[in-house]
């Protein structure tokens, strides 16, 4: 196995959501999590850590125009899809590997907007949860 040391940058990020191109995203975050639970039993220390169930959320800050087409994908409402999203690394002009995350059933948890006063453009980030992530797919 060859060792790649290239560094991924925010100019070699595509995401690809609900089958559209998300030209217009500003950030990115998403996450595997687990619970974790040391067991006690005889003495003070833990015998072991046990794990329960595992999560998946994150969160997608986009401009408002990518914004408004996925509240008409979604009929008024981006709470009624539920989408997967494609996280692709990488510039394949350059000669780079494309790794790839999906991100499957995803869900928004809440759609607000806010601008302030000065600013040049909206920026909505949107939280939401999946129900599973497979890395490199």
């Amino acid at each position: 196995m060859a060792f790649n040391s290239r560094q991924y940058e925010w100019a070699d990020l595509t995401l690809i959501l609900g089958g559209q191109d998300i030209t217009g995203i500003r950030a990115v975050k998403y996450t595997e999590k687990i619970e974790r639970e040391p067991l006690y039993a005889k003495g003070r220390y833990p015998h072991s850590i046990q794990s329960g169930n595992v999560a998946f959320d994150g969160e997608i800050a986009m401009l408002q125009s990518d914004y408004e087409a996925l509240v008409r994908a979604g009929n008024g409402s981006i709470l009624s899809l539920s989408l997967d999203g494609l996280f692709a690394y990488g510039n394949p002009s350059a000669g780079d590997p494309i790794q790839t995350d999906r991100a499957l059933g995803i869900r928004f948890t809440e759609a607000a907007k806010e601008l302030k006063q000065g600013d040049k453009f909206m920026e909505i980030t949107l939280p939401f949860v999946f129900l599973k992530l497979k890395n490199q797919a």
